[in-house]
């Protein structure tokens, strides 16, 4: 799998973490690292083409088509992709930037899934999340994405925001279903450091979250989706059938990834993760300098850091991805790839969860997967499992 991350905003939303700038001052130096990479780093990942290839950030929405079209020819000069109609290709985009010559210009490139940041249907809550868009705006986007052809579709909703009321988050639930997307990503909303969300919070400027109103608007987003024919394959994810991000899947189920640009992340599918220097200038000098691997490995703290997983670590990971998803963790496959004495040990503490109802087990298989109930606690049964 091979994940891009485009580092630009037009303007910060207050609760974002991830890495990125509302100045373009480095924009051609930063795309002309990420070109270089993707030529310097190609053996990372096995031969052939990727099953998936994802756009994130950051807005890549922002990209133009030449620069869109200068992405995909060092992905194909490469040997990323081949051109083949088999691979999802997802683009993250703003309402407000798609436009009708952006929706053209990416109905016309190989970009074949759009997840759309729409976040809330709700004016309070769009101006408190500091988003570019309004309501009226978020409509039109997917109108115009579906008028041109694109059918594969997710959009992004938050919830439990301090702004959000259960009339607020009905009305965007209810709009969601209506535009006849077929993916839905739903994330509660956290405050997290060095955000102006938790700098507002930790002021005492406004409340802090409530867990009451999360696990309430959770009830409502699970019981309203899978009402309306969305299977809810992840805690977070939601798909009509058929429609699952495969992208994402890979990443719940161990597969190996590329990540390119600054502050992005990539994994071997075994032992080794990477982290790209969460620095555009800096980013953009030291590739401007990188010519082979050697070079890139010579860098090193420069332009990554990385860890080496122990076996605990891989199970850990496993067992918390696994718990997450809809098929919930086998233990003969926790024995096959982790051994019988870390088996035994998932089994031992999984017992009270399976007691008190927060698990189940698959048709009475040693199949272990969170109940309704053991949704709302779902890093608490996974930490319980930790080796």
């Amino acid at each position: 799998m091979l994940y891009l991350h485009i580092p630009f905003c037009k303007q910060a939303c207050s609760y974002c973490n991830f890495h990125f700038s509302t100045s373009l001052r480095n924009r051609e130096a930063v795309l002309d690292g990420m070109v270089r990479e993707l030529a310097v780093r190609r053996r990372e990942l096995p031969a052939g083409s990727v099953p998936s290839i994802y756009f994130g950030g950051g807005t890549p929405s922002l990209l133009t088509g030449a620069e869109l079209d200068r992405i995909f020819k060092a992905i194909v000069q490469n040997g990323y992709w081949g051109g083949d109609a088999g691979a999802e290709i997802t683009l993250e985009a703003n309402p407000d930037d798609l436009t009708d010559d952006t929706v053209a210009m990416l109905a016309a490139s190989p970009v074949n899934r759009l997840s759309i940041g729409i976040q809330s249907f709700d004016e309070a809550d769009l101006r408190f999340m500091h988003r570019a868009h309004d309501a009226a705006q978020a409509l039109a986007a997917v109108e115009k994405v579906c008028a041109a052809g694109f059918d594969n579709l997710s959009i992004d909703l938050i919830y439990g925001g301090q702004t959000t009321s259960d009339a607020t988050w009905q009305r965007s639930l209810d709009l969601a279903t209506s535009l006849g997307v077929n993916h839905i990503a739903s994330y509660a909303l956290t405050v997290e450091p060095k955000t102006a969300l938790g700098h507002w919070v930790a002021t005492g400027a406004v409340p802090d979250t409530s867990d009451e109103r999360f696990a309430r608007q959770f009830a409502m987003l699970v019981d309203h989706l899978t009402d309306h024919g969305f299977e809810h394959y992840e805690i977070s994810n939601f798909a009509r059938p058929g429609h699952r991000s495969r992208h994402n899947s890979g990443y719940w189920t161990g597969q190996p990834y590329l990540g390119i640009g600054p502050g992005a992340h990539s994994f071997d599918g075994a032992y080794r993760r990477r982290w790209n220097v969460s620095n555009n200038a800096r980013y953009a000098r030291v590739w401007s300098e990188v010519t082979s691997y050697s070079d890139f490995e010579t860098a090193g703290p420069l332009l990554f850091e990385e860890e080496l997983l122990t076996q605990r670590d891989r199970y850990n990971e496993y067992v918390m991805t696994g718990l997450r998803r809809a098929e919930g963790v086998a233990v003969a496959e926790v024995e096959r790839r982790f051994g019988g004495a870390l088996g035994r040990h998932f089994v031992s503490e999984m017992v009270p969860h399976l007691r008190n109802g927060n698990l189940e087990s698959v048709a009475g298989t040693a199949i272990y997967r969170l109940s309704r109930r053991g949704l709302t606690v779902a890093d608490g049964v996974a930490a319980d499992a930790f080796a």
